[in-house]
């Protein structure tokens, strides 16, 4: 998913942790060795497998919040924009943050812990994580008794395939894409030939692929096994939409939700609040609170902003968290060593990993020596200190994140580690053998301060070694909108994506896979490799984990070294801060920020 405008884990995997060493990066804040050694922890500690859970750990309501109280109104301020409400549309982090507020889907990830450090996957809507009795081939759900929409009507399985058939069709084109890969046996695109216009003419997919036999059960069939459903199904890209209340491409502007708030208003790029649910019952929802009576969230607020605001702790921010923004970076340091500021702080490592695009549709990228001095050239200390340093961010090597199996510390093609103000002299050497010396690059940046700060530094990097670079601003609100399209003026661009669990099966196959090259699809780079399609389809056979995480990371150094698609910019790490009145804070690993379902107002 990414980042920023997209990912966080949606999911965990059954797979083996490996051992795990961070490697050193740039100063840039603070580097106190007890700070490494928690990152290294927290990166581990995410590479661990979730078990599932069963009926009883399935059942409401969530355990109550130590000190929790009901009643008050929190102001949220956040720097993205909703471009997105309709749950099949979302695939982006601060997105599915919110969402968890309002959408529910089948499964969910329940956290066992205050801390947000532990989970299982529970049934969310249905009674359990799933049920299967052929080793993944075949899933069962039933839906409990008494879940219901905000208008009151009860939540059945027609709404359930209502949900899973529309996901077919051409209008949702920005969610994830594995359960529908998975239901029509077919990597990439194609998967839309099996319904290509939804439910919306009159065809249903067939009960040798989707039953729903009665009004409380749904039966998933494949034909290869897939035991990752109870994950993928917990995502807030597969949560329920209403069958009675589906309005197509209207759906995301105004859904009907099933979770503890529903929406009052939504000014897109402004303002939207959130109010209390009547009609979700606690008693069958083992995720979610409802202490808080409103949500007035207000867009736009940069990090600098929002973190001044709640360091300064006025009467009206008291009662403030930002549930996507970061401590910016001027000031991540003072938090993280003001003692005074430790009840209100939290941070952990995200699964997220900056990567600049070098776009392949683009004639004068097709050129390897101009992608390999792009390559050398790019400097991306900037990217980390915009974002506050190494306490905000490692240097990268690859783009399979310290979070996920199949990470090699080691690796570094580009002498990032050594060189992270990049290698302006090597690059001009092959723009020169390459006779591209002052050719135009056209660099697309997300318009906020950190893409402000770190597109300026980058381009000067660039410019050193000889390319005529043009910046391009793209707004915050619609970026992953405008870089996703295949027909995009943008010669660079950057991107984040976090694994939706911690296997690189969630990371390199929608971010590389060209035959998922589309409209709102995640190959930014549209890299369309048939090595890179062949080793997906191979390695996604793979059952052992181990192998598999070791045959990703082979694959991930030929993108990375020998395609030359991309280039990784940062490792993520996150810090947030929260007024003092508000209670309930914690770090959660499956969000990777502030979890919103258990807040309230001292």
């Amino acid at each position: 998913m990414s980042k920023g405008g997209r990912h966080a884990y949606a999911a965990l995997s059954v797979l083996a942790a490996g051992a795990l060493v961070l490697t050193g990066c740039s100063k840039g804040g603070s580097d106190s060795s007890d700070n490494k050694k928690e990152d290294k922890e927290n990166a581990q500690r995410q590479q661990a497998s979730i078990k599932f859970g069963d009926a009883a750990d399935s059942q409401g309501p969530a355990a109550a919040v130590p000190g929790a109280k009901t009643g008050g109104t929190i102001s949220v301020p956040q720097r993205d924009s909703i471009a997105h409400l309709d749950p099949g549309q979302i695939y982006v982090s601060n997105e599915s943050q919110l969402a968890q507020l309002y959408h529910r889907g089948l499964t969910g990830f329940k956290a066992t812990s205050n801390d947000g450090k532990q989970h299982e996957v529970v049934g969310d809507l249905a009674t359990d994580a799933g049920t299967t009795t052929d080793g993944g081939k075949t899933w069962k759900y039933t839906l409990k008794d008494g879940v219901k929409w905000e208008d009151g009507s009860p939540v059945t399985s027609k709404d359930v395939r209502q949900s899973v058939e529309r996901l077919f069709a051409p209008f949702i084109n920005t969610g994830p894409t594995y359960l529908q890969q998975w239901l029509a046996n077919t990597p990439g695109a194609d998967y839309r030939k099996l319904l290509p216009d939804g439910p919306y003419k009159g065809k249903h997919l067939p009960n040798s692929i989707l039953e729903t036999p009665d009004d409380k059960t749904i039966i998933f069939h494949f034909k290869t096994a897939h035991p990752d459903l109870p994950y993928a199904l917990g995502m807030v890209g597969y949560a329920m939409v209403s069958q009675k209340g589906d309005t197509k491409e209207k759906y995301d502007k105004k859904p009907v939700t099933s979770g503890p708030y529903k929406i009052q208003s939504f000014k897109s790029g402004k303002s939207m609040v959130l109010v209390k649910n009547p009609n979700w019952d606690p008693k069958t929802d083992p995720l979610r609170h409802q202490y808080v009576d409103q949500f007035n969230i207000t867009f736009n607020q940069q990090f600098e902003d929002s973190t001044k605001a709640l360091l300064a702790n006025g009467s009206s921010d008291q009662t403030s968290v930002s549930f996507q923004n970061s401590v910016d970076a001027g000031n991540l340091s003072k938090v993280l060593n003001d003692p005074k500021m430790k009840s209100r702080t939290v941070k952990g490592y995200q699964p997220f990993v900056g990567q600049m695009n070098i776009n392949l549709s683009h004639p004068a990228m097709q050129d390897k020596k101009v992608r390999e001095a792009i390559a050398y050239a790019l400097p991306v200390s900037p990217f980390q200190r915009a974002y506050g340093g190494s306490d905000a961010m490692d240097i990268p090597g690859g783009i399979i994140s310290p979070t996920v199996s199949g990470y090699d510390p080691n690796f570094d093609p580009w002498g990032k580690k050594e060189k992270p103000a990049g290698d302006p002299a090597k690059a001009k050497k092959l723009l020169k053998e390459a006779g591209k010396v002052g050719m135009k690059l056209t660099f697309g940046y997300i318009n906020s301060q950190e893409g402000q700060a770190y597109s300026t530094a980058m381009a000067a990097g660039l410019k050193r070694a000889g390319f005529d670079v043009q910046r391009q601003e793209i707004p915050a609100e619609s970026y992953y909108d405008q870089v996703s399209k295949i027909k995009n003026n943008y010669d660079i661009f950057n991107s984040n994506w976090g694994a939706d669990w911690p296997s690189a099966s969630t990371v390199i196959p929608p971010s590389f896979d060209g035959r998922q090259i589309a409209d709102g699809a995640s190959n930014y780079s549209q890299t369309n490799d048939p090595k890179v399609n062949s080793e997906i389809d191979r390695i996604n056979k793979i059952t052992d984990p181990v192998k598999a995480a070791a045959e990703w990371e082979k694959l991930d150094k030929y993108i990375v070294k020998n395609l030359i698609s991309i280039v990784p910019t940062g490792y993520f790490k996150q810090v947030q801060i929260a007024g003092s009145k508000i209670g309930g804070l914690a770090y959660d690993d499956i969000i990777a920020g502030i979890d919103p379902r258990r807040v309230y107002v001292k």
